[in-house]
């Protein structure tokens, strides 16, 4: 079977949109699955239908050497985005032709710092994994390149400089808290370090936008099981294909110019243009997260193994949804139409038929997790509504059934039974150190210990009139009902 490239595809007679030749106006840090079914995706679609007319360069930035997949195929690969539409499966396919090369920043650094001579090259986009935007002290300015994706970039813009061209607009699409700051400050932090002239400093900021950034899709990468019959079906050999679901949104934070300069609208894209991304995080991490996090344990409890089995479930969903949209919505002050919308577009997601979502998956670190995704829309309730919440406080009795139930140790885990078959636990040392060392207690010995643990949860819940006794009491509904009808109460 041949390889795929822009020959085989015409020789195929391959009908759909495709651009083999464009100048390249972005530079990305990151050639791994979700920049690739997310950021060129839309990129893909603005050279089609609104006229950006841009190629990418994609950089490997940390890995030892380069992988060729990508430039054996003239950049181009398959995305698959799968999911429901209207409640309907859907599933499309799309040849993404917005890449130009990959270059690797270990071996071909002077290469990519030849990018900063393009004056063309507007755009630099980056995921290097929320470990990537740090400030390592080690860098130095004549390492080649440094270690770090911050030092590295650190370079590349200070080559930009001495060139005398135009700065760039930046869009970090790491999962940290505005990103874009961040990822400036350690710039800043080189430019320092290294003794930088004052004037790069200058430049930095009058000529470069650092845009934050939140972004938002599912991603599940090479489908390994399905690969070899998807490639016989399209009638060609394609080691890049991608899949991801059909949901996608990207908050941009930065001024009103640059929906000129990225016409996301024009193309249809789901990206949002705002003057600051707080509350959009807020809205993701509240309502996606927080509906994960009430919901899981108690779910796996339930008997229940994938999110998708918790969707048709109709107690789970109806907790869900009873969560959402009475407790957790109220807390949140965006208008109620994008809140409304965008709880909907999660259930759908939930309910994706080519996702198998691990709810043990999701289970990983619970603590901090019912922290920050949980507990500040309880919080809130109580502020708003003078009442506690009855679907958040029975998600913190889960959650702590969850972890009670498991009394034995493993390794790097505690080992719980469900329906008398094990399942692990895992979370930081500390926190199943202590649940394990609570693990002889009755109940009101628990709870009173757990709530009142302020290295989990400060002294928020502590202080929460009738919080204890009413966790203490849906935990005990729990044991004397069983979990499905304790949740079925709920609603």
């Amino acid at each position: 079977m041949l390889r795929l490239s822009y020959e085989t595809l015409k020789n195929q007679g391959f009908d759909q949109y495709l651009l083999e030749d464009a100048p390249e106006r972005v530079l990305q840090f990151g050639d791994g699955n979700f920049l690739r079914a997310f950021v060129d995706h839309f990129i893909d679609r603005m050279n089609e239908t609104a006229g950006f007319d841009g190629k990418v360069v994609v950089v490997q930035p940390a890995a030892p050497k380069l992988n060729p997949k990508l430039n054996q195929q003239d950049g181009l690969y398959t995305l698959l985005l799968r999911g429901r539409e209207g409640g309907r499966p859907v599933s499309y396919r799309r040849v993404i032709s917005c890449v130009s090369r990959c270059l690797n920043a270990n071996e071909q650094w002077d290469a990519l710092l030849e990018c900063a001579e393009n004056p063309q090259l507007r755009f630099l986009v980056s995921n290097t994994t929320e470990a990537g935007i740090v400030f390592d002290p080690d860098c130095k300015k004549d390492d080649a390149p440094p270690k770090s994706f911050p030092g590295k970039l650190t370079l590349f813009l200070y080559r930009r400089y001495r060139l005398g061209l135009a700065g760039f607009v930046i869009l970090p699409c790491e999962l940290i808290h505005k990103n874009g700051a961040a990822l400036k400050q350690c710039i800043l932090q080189y430019a320092d370090l290294w003794g930088l002239e004052p004037e790069f400093c200058t430049w930095l900021e009058k000529e470069n936008t650092f845009c934050n950034t939140l972004v938002d899709r599912i991603v599940t990468g090479y489908p390994r099981e399905e690969a070899d019959a998807l490639c016989q079906q399209w009638g060609y050999e394609d080691q890049m294909i991608d899949t991801a679901e059909v949901f996608g949104a990207w908050i941009i934070e930065g001024p009103d110019s640059l929906s000129e300069e990225l016409p996301f609208a024009a193309a249809g894209l789901p990206v949002t243009m705002v003057k600051d991304c707080a509350l959009y995080e807020e809205r993701k991490v509240r309502i996606l997260n927080g509906a994960h996090t009430s919901m899981v344990l108690g779910a796996y409890l339930c008997g229940q193994n994938i999110v998708r089995g918790c969707m048709e479930d109709e107690t789970i969903r109806g907790f869900m949804n009873k969560t959402i949209y009475e407790e957790i919505i109220p807390t949140l002050d965006l208008p109620a139409s994008q809140l409304t919308d965008f709880a909907a577009a999660v259930a759908q997601r939930f309910n994706n038929p080519y996702i198998d979502h691990s709810l043990l998956a999701i289970a990983l670190n619970s603590t901090a997790k019912w922290k920050t995704r949980v507990m500040p829309s309880l919080l809130e309730y109580v502020k708003r509504r003078e009442s506690l919440p009855r679907c958040l406080t029975f998600s913190f009795a889960a959650y702590v059934a969850f972890y009670h139930n498991a009394k034995e140790r493993g390794d790097g885990c505690l080992i719980g039974y469900r329906g008398g078959k094990p399942y692990q636990v895992k979370d930081d040392d500390w926190v199943m150190d202590f649940y394990y060392s609570h693990k002889d207690d009755d109940p009101r010995q628990l709870f009173h210990a757990v709530v009142n643990n302020h290295s989990m949860w400060g002294d928020a819940l502590s202080f929460l009139p009738g919080f204890e006794e009413a966790a203490l009491a849906a935990f005990l509904r729990m044991e004397s009902a069983g979990m499905a009808q304790a949740m079925k109460e709920c609603l």
